[in-house]
């Protein structure tokens, strides 16, 4: 009987995500997981789930089909993104998926693959192959069926975790922490014992039906709970994830929602003071600081278009020691280049201890020397013509010092840039704009090239 193909709309640039059950289900599941195996055949496959209610039915298809393609699942159960890539890499799996939809709304879901080293399947590399085979769902007939094993991986993860970290100097600092009803809080209540910090926690127990909203501290609705808890306990910092806990937020001790790209080059001055020379990984919506700090600090700067597997694929090329997304993605050479939300902040906490200085102090300077705009998302009719206007729009007016493509447009002038670019996940147009401390200047451009935007949205 021939197999009915199925639409993989959910395949996007470097992962899967898509609405439940139109777009993703257990059959599409089913397929990925025989697609996974018939394409890697892999022997051992790491599968995690994040907290939606979607995730268990999901997860189990998905083992079901690599069983049946002869590979043998080590279940992690519930937890983060970075914990599928730990298990990868720690004990030389495979490969590893993780169900998940991280920030996106409730009844969304997605996945995100990795082979061996935890080394991402994107779409220059592996996804578009299964993609292929899932459509048409038509696999080879595997000769052994694998099983289905429970992995106990946790305890070395918090070992890894803390091998980052001198135990040793940090202080008792009192710190909020806010999960988001995501898979942070468990992590979080396994570290609390090794750690000397007083942890105020927020929405710690894992919920997929998100009583307070979908964990994404990047929207600014989403920070208050985090920012008033600070002033109220009068805490060193406060912390806050998205669901599946890769990406980690900053709060100052005044309760200041800190961008991450201030946090990319705090953590890496920090790293190259251990590493002098290393190479340090950027994206380009906003670089100029970063560049700076990594230029003081003996280090070299190199760019990568914006996303998890380019970044990764970057870092590998080149050895880097860290890489920095201002998204508050964070990458580092010693967890096989991937991304985790949970060594910056014990990294960040390390140096508050060492230095005897306030968030706020470490990056006050940062900011007033490189204001930003923060980035915003628009829904744009034909995102590449709005960057071509916008590029052409400049190109007459203003003295261009330097142009690049690498991931959008990027316009640099004598005393500020922006970034424009189309999101890999989203239907948006996405703009950042920053100046050389001129923070009046920074905000008259980025309403102008909103003017200009304003004719070209949906």
């Amino acid at each position: 009987m021939a197999v009915k193909e199925i639409s993989t709309s959910c395949f996007k640039a470097y992962d899967i995500r898509g609405r439940v059950p139109d777009e993703l289900n257990e059959e599409l599941a089913y397929r990925l997981g025989r697609a996974f195996a018939a394409f890697l055949k892999p022997k051992q496959v790491a599968v995690g789930q994040d907290i939606r209610p979607s995730s268990p039915a999901l997860a189990a298809a998905l083992s079901r089909g690599l069983n049946e393609g002869g590979a043998e699942v080590l279940d992690l159960g519930l937890c983060g993104t970075e914990e599928i890539y730990f298990a990868t890499f720690h004990y030389h799996l495979d490969g590893g998926i993780m169900v998940t939809a991280s920030h996106n709304p409730g009844d969304y879901n997605g996945m995100k693959l990795v082979r061996h080293e935890s080394r991402p399947l994107s779409g220059d590399y592996g996804l578009p192959q299964i993609e292929a085979l899932v459509r048409l769902g038509q696999f080879p007939s595997s000769l052994t069926c694998g099983r289905i094993t429970s992995l106990d991986f946790r305890p070395d993860y918090i070992k890894h975790l803390l091998g980052y970290i001198d135990l040793d100097c940090l202080k008792p600092l009192k710190v909020v922490v806010n999960a988001g009803n995501g898979c942070a809080g468990v992590v979080l209540d396994e570290l609390e014992s090794h750690l000397p910090f007083t942890m105020i926690k927020l929405l710690n127990e894992p919920d997929g039906s998100f009583p307070q909203g979908i964990p994404n501290p990047l929207l600014p609705e989403n920070r208050s709970l985090t920012s008033q808890a600070v002033v109220a306990h009068q805490a060193a910092v406060g912390l806050a994830w998205d669901g599946d806990f890769d990406r980690c937020f900053f709060f100052d001790e005044k309760g200041r929602f800190i961008e991450g790209y201030y946090i990319v080059g705090l953590l890496a001055e920090n790293l190259l003071a251990h590493h002098p020379g290393a190479k340090i990984i950027h994206d380009p919506r906003l670089t100029w600081n970063t560049i700076e700090l990594v230029s003081e600090n003996r280090g070299q700067a190199h760019v990568s278009k914006t996303g998890h597997a380019f970044i990764k694929d970057k870092m590998r090329q080149l050895d880097a020691l860290y890489g920095g997304e201002m998204s508050a993605h964070h990458y580092f050479k010693d967890f096989s280049y991937c991304d985790s939300g949970m060594i910056p902040w014990l990294l960040v906490l390390e140096l508050i201890s060492k230095s005897g200085r306030s968030l706020s102090e470490l990056v006050d300077e940062r900011i007033r020397r490189f204001p930003v705009s923060g980035e915003i998302n628009l829904k744009i009719e034909d995102p590449q013509a709005a960057i071509a206007m916008v590029e052409s729009y400049f190109s007459a007016r203003e003295e261009i010092q330097e142009r690049y493509q690498i991931d959008g447009l990027s316009l640099e002038f004598a005393d500020w840039r922006f970034n424009i670019r189309s999101s890999n996940t989203e239907p948006l147009l996405r703009l950042n704009v920053e100046s050389r401390g001129d923070q009046a200047l920074m905000e008259s451009k980025t309403q102008e090239i909103l003017d200009l935007l304003d004719g070209y949205k949906k």
